[in-house]
């Protein structure tokens, strides 16, 4: 990455494009406070980053390209990763809490070969 610069307006919806290794996924990592920059700085909303990134995650989002990913993960490792990328405060109770409520609504049904693929359980998405 070399000489980038830009601003982006208060409220807008900016998408980042490019060929293959231009480096649109390193930038974003960068902004979201995942990837140090060798040099420069980056600001968000006025917040240095990743220095101040709790104060800024939980007022912006991102859409990966990489969408197979989550539903190739368990409930609660998607969980784990999105509540650390966005500083949930106590992560883990507030998952516990959520899988009560899951485990209690859903308990009758169980998935099957037909089932929705984010609902297949983790053995499916397993390599055999």
């Amino acid at each position: 990455m070399d000489d980038l610069s830009f601003k982006i307006a208060r409220g807008s919806i900016t998408g980042l494009l490019g060929g293959n290794g231009a480096g649109k996924t390193t930038t974003i990592a960068m902004i979201m406070g995942l990837v140090l920059p060798t040099s420069g700085r980056i600001q968000v909303l006025g917040h240095p980053m990743p220095e101040q990134s709790a104060e800024v995650l939980g007022r912006m989002n991102f859409e990966s390209p990489y969408v197979d990913m989550p539903m190739r993960l368990t409930v609660r490792q998607n969980l784990t990763i999105f509540g650390r990328l966005y500083a949930v405060q106590n992560l883990n109770a507030r998952i516990e809490q959520l899988a009560a409520i899951s485990i209690s609504a859903s308990s009758s049904t169980a998935p099957t070969a037909n089932s929705p693929p984010a609902r297949r359980p983790a053995s499916h998405w397993q390599k055999r």
